[in-house]
């Protein structure tokens, strides 16, 4: 009996290689490889301790102050230690302490020593305005919107050596520098009350022209053409790549680059050129700051206004010969290799509050010192750079 079924033809198969995807992405994972030259740099090592000592400066006075009234700073301050007054006895060529006219209180001063560098923070940021701000400039015309919020552009103010009441003071006059600060609605807002408020410039920056960033100053410096921005690769010492990734590495330096001031919205996020424009505006956001680096957990915030990927942190893993990463204190400092390792052959200037912040890791450094005779019981040399203004003297007197 014979099947009424006719039986189907069979359709040829399409070739496999259509369904075969071709990708150029490198899976780039290096071990990090320890660097003891920026181990070894004071403004990088003591980068942790210096932001809430140079708060604390600015709460405190000549004259004595109870410690009840910074006790309770110590989250907003950010202090390594638990008590604020624990922090402060750590520096005692910067704070002074004494005893309370009441119940055996601890009181702290300012030390003349920090007192003056104080004043010499006051004035470089008076003489050198137009400079320091139009890095905040900078960094608002990196956005897409040119615009900021305003607690994001407040988080940045001490990386880019701006007093940190920039915005709250009156007296600093921010229209002068060409900010403003805007409600949700677009309205400019002269309080300080309310959320949502973001800081833009005036007229919306539509009539300046855009500048050129670091990486495109130095292709002009070296080749006289933007034709071709190469990344400046600085490699550690030790640090050995195979062969693919160095394949890689030379084919991304010939990709197209992309200015962090550019419109960015045509390029692929997944793509090469991507990577690149993110490693670009990493490198001009850190060339902006005053020791060209910053705590990586601290630009997480800027990562949408930025127009950077979600897992933007790789970059930093994947790019070891441009950025390094310090452990310290259990806290993870990025750094910018090029302003420690170029020399004089980049397109980075020296930031003016530069020599201010070493000025502070100088008095942490001779705070350890204080400390160190006094446990050991062995006098201070007189030839430190504190010396001739008392504070020592009166230093040593409250530790033993």
């Amino acid at each position: 009996m014979q099947s009424l079924v006719k039986p189907r033809a069979l359709e040829p198969l399409p070739p496999l290689a259509v369904y075969l995807q071709s990708m150029s992405y490198v899976d780039v994972r290096m071990r990090r490889k320890k660097d003891a030259s920026f181990d070894a740099v004071p403004v990088l090592s003591h980068a942790r301790d210096l932001r809430p000592l140079a708060s604390l400066a600015r709460l405190l006075s000549l004259s004595p102050t109870p410690v009840s009234a910074v006790s309770k700073l110590h989250r907003s301050l950010e202090t390594p230690d638990r008590r604020v007054a624990a922090f402060l006895r750590r520096f005692p060529a910067a704070f002074v302490e004494s005893v309370g006219p009441q119940h055996n209180l601890p009181w702290f001063r300012l030390s003349d020593a920090a007192a003056r560098l104080l004043r010499e923070e006051r004035d470089v940021f008076a003489v050198r305005r137009a400079d320091i701000t139009g890095r905040l400039r900078r960094l608002v015309l990196m956005c897409p919107r040119r615009r900021l919020p305003l607690r994001v552009a407040q988080g940045m103010l001490w990386h880019l050596g701006i007093p940190e009441d920039y915005f709250k003071d009156p007296d600093h006059g921010i229209a002068h520098d060409g900010f403003q600060i805007l409600t949700p609605g677009g309205v400019i807002c002269q309080d300080d009350d309310g959320d949502g408020r973001e800081l833009g410039l005036i007229g919306d920056g539509k009539d300046q022209e855009m500048p050129l960033s670091v990486l495109q100053m130095n292709a002009m410096r070296k080749s006289g053409s933007l034709a071709q921005v190469p990344v400046p690769l600085f490699p550690s010492k030790g640090l050995r790549l195979k062969q693919k990734i160095k394949d890689w590495l030379e084919g991304f330096q010939m990709l197209p680059y992309v200015s962090p001031y550019e419109d960015f919205s045509h390029i692929n996020r997944g793509s090469d050129v991507s990577e690149k424009r993110s490693v670009g505006v990493l490198h001009e956001l850190l060339s902006l700051f005053v020791t060209c680096s910053a705590e990586r957990r601290r630009l997480l915030c800027l990562r949408q206004h930025l127009g950077l990927p979600q897992k933007f942190h790789l970059v930093f893993e994947r790019h070891p010969h441009v950025f390094y990463l310090l452990l310290k204190e259990k806290t993870c400092f990025t750094v910018l290799k090029e302003a420690y390792m170029a020399g004089g052959d980049t397109a980075i200037g020296e930031h003016p509050m530069l020599e201010v912040r070493k000025k502070y890791v100088e008095l942490m450094e001779e705070s350890r010192e204080i400390i160190r005779s006094r446990r050991s019981g062995k006098p201070i040399e007189l030839e430190s750079k504190v010396s001739g203004s008392g504070d020592i003297e009166d230093c040593v007197e409250i530790l033993s």
